[in-house]
């Protein structure tokens, strides 16, 4: 099969699929990361800030999910999201947590990911700020070349390199559609031989430090600076 079949299989969508649903899902899925990252205090224990991010979706009418809410503080940042938290830790003064959710609104599915910080940790606030800076230098890159997802990867793998992170492959990107995007493609972006398309996939980011004690998270839909500003 040609690379441009496999990308027209592989970027199908499903009947009730919406580009204008899909990015009014995204702009909720961002604004609840920014809701349940305020709500989330020094003091709470991980389970409680889960359990309040659980509730504040399903008051926006997002709480089905196509994956688990996830809100991971201190050493549980650097944790690959098939892997369970470590029970009980509460959220330090100077600590850092990280969102991911990937709620479902109607038939559209919504996924992002952001880290915070408490405190003035500076090589937290950094982790955090070079997550971020890691997805737009790659999101660039996507915008700017023609380069496949495997590519791009190996662009975030190098970035990550240079600041002195360790990039996490466990977490490379996906596809994201009208619920259930599994039905038509489940595996990583860092895999595919072409370029994806805007708005069909996930970028991810999830950097560790060497030791393993904490990480940062950002993730967001493939499009182009405007959707930035």
């Amino acid at each position: 099969m040609s690379t441009e079949a496999i990308q027209q299989t592989l970027e199908a969508v499903g009947q009730h699929y919406d580009a204008q649903k899909m990015m009014t899902v995204r702009h909720m899925t961002r604004d609840a990361i920014r809701q349940i990252s305020r709500a989330v205090k020094p003091g709470m224990v991980e389970e409680d800030a889960v359990e309040m991010a659980k509730d504040l979706l399903a008051s926006l009418g997002m709480l089905r999910g196509w994956h688990d809410v996830y809100v991971r503080f201190g050493s549980n940042t650097t944790k690959t999201f098939g892997e369970a938290s470590d029970p009980g830790v509460v959220l330090g003064q100077d600590d850092i947590f990280l969102i991911d959710i990937g709620p479902t609104w109607k038939e559209w599915e919504g996924d992002g990911g952001d880290t915070f910080v408490t405190g003035t940790d500076a090589g937290k606030a950094r982790c955090a700020s070079d997550a971020r800076e890691i997805f737009h230098e790659v999101r660039k890159h996507w915008v700017e070349t023609s380069d496949s997802g495997k590519v791009l990867y190996e662009v975030a793998v190098a970035a990550a390199k240079r600041r002195g992170w360790v990039l996490n492959m466990d977490l490379s990107g996906h596809r994201l559609a009208d619920f259930p995007h599994a039905a038509i493609y489940e595996g990583p972006m860092a895999e595919v031989d072409f370029k994806p398309s805007r708005q069909l996939w996930v970028l991810e980011i999830h950097i560790r430090n060497a030791d393993h004690t904490y990480g940062a998270f950002f993730e967001d839909m493939l499009l182009e600076d405007d959707f930035f500003n």
